[in-house]
């Protein structure tokens, strides 16, 4: 055999292995007479996925699908229970699997999961997540920042901030409180502290129940002490893995002591609505939060307060910096008090777990 002639077969017998190569793989027939080749990543709630080199991701319904085979092992179970690791053919509407410990031959329809052989039983792994979601586990978060200008006016500024929660996928358990100190040319224009608890009870898919009580005083308000109680029902608009909208509508208690007696304490029932909104992006996170409580007595005395802080990891670990803005109002004010308070912040927050 000369040379020519063996670099002929050779060259044949490796375009016929790249051919068998291409077209070894997994073969998908529809009622509709469609043949689709690819590889079936896996079947699961009434769908077959495939990934395909012609068109990418392809999901089919499981239901117009005649006949399935695949080129290498997969685990399947029945919709009886029963769990089968072999190859799939298909013949005649049939699908036969083939296994070490048997074979069985069902339709495509009966099929209720499917994975590849060698990987976790996605029942497991889905229980696995479910039971790590139930198990409540405490995180920490400690922010603080320092501010301060010297010239033309003299200011200087400390904030602190403290929050615990204790989070399962049935209920949240949040303890917080913070303080904000702010002195401007010797006089203080912002002197603040506040705790609280907060329990929410998810009861029922999106619906839930809570239960809050906030504390504090603001002296730059003339307000010696101030108590906020709550209970009522929230509801989940969005509730994702890394995306919540929550909404709340409950009644409340409103007390506030002013320290000038010429100022009427407020005393008085009310309405509680809330917003509570976080979304998770990849190495971010945005919050806001939302309070309006207005009295039934007099339904112009109300207070508003908001918080939005956009937060961004820092490249030493637990540390983030968090941007943000803050808003207190309270309609009815005491004598020479701003109905509005402003502050925009920028903070070093530690998280722990």
């Amino acid at each position: 055999m000369n040379l020519p002639t063996t670099l002929r077969y050779v060259a044949i017998a490796g375009l016929t292995a790249l051919c068998a190569a291409r077209i070894s793989a997994d073969v998908i027939e529809t009622r509709s007479g469609a043949r689709i080749v690819g590889a079936v990543t896996r079947i699961e709630d009434g769908s077959i996925y495939v990934k395909t080199d012609y068109a990418g991701d392809l999901v089919i319904k499981q239901s117009e699908v005649t006949g399935l085979s695949t080129d290498a092992p997969v685990t399947v179970r029945l919709a009886s229970g029963t769990v089968l690791a072999g190859k799939v053919s298909s013949s005649g509407g049939a699908i036969k699997i083939a296994g070490e410990d048997g074979e069985l031959t069902t339709r495509v329809e009966k099929v209720a999961t499917s994975w590849a052989s060698g990987t976790e039983d996605p029942q497991v792994t889905a229980a696995k997540k479910a039971l790590e979601a139930s198990q409540r586990r405490w995180t920490y978060e400690v922010a603080a920042d320092i501010t301060g200008k010297t010239g033309n006016s003299e200011q200087l500024g400390t904030a602190v901030s403290a929050r615990a929660t204790l989070k399962s996928n049935q209920d949240t358990l949040q303890f917080y409180s913070a303080y904000d100190r702010q002195v401007t040319d010797g006089s203080k224009s912002s002197d603040q502290f506040k705790a609280g608890v907060d329990y929410q009870d998810n009861f029922s898919g999106r619906k839930s129940w809570y239960v809050r009580d906030e504390g504090g005083f603001d002296r730059v308000k003339d307000i010696e002490l101030y108590n906020v109680a709550a209970a009522g029902l929230g509801y989940d608009f969005v509730k994702e893995e890394k995306h919540t909208l929550t909404g709340r509508v409950g009644l409340a208690f409103r007390y506030e002591g002013y320290k000038n007696p010429a100022t009427e304490d407020v005393k008085e029932a009310g309405l509680d609505f809330g917003v509570n909104h976080e979304w998770t992006f990849s190495n971010s996170k945005l919050v806001n939060r939302l309070s309006f409580i207005p009295g039934f007595n007099d339904f112009s005395n109300f207070r508003l307060s908001h918080e939005s802080f956009y937060e961004i990891p820092l490249v030493v670990p637990f540390w983030s910096l968090r941007l943000g803005i803050s808003n207190d109002y309270n309609s009815k004010p005491g004598d020479n008090v701003e109905k509005l308070d402003t502050s925009y912040f920028t903070r070093l927050v530690l998280n722990w777990r």
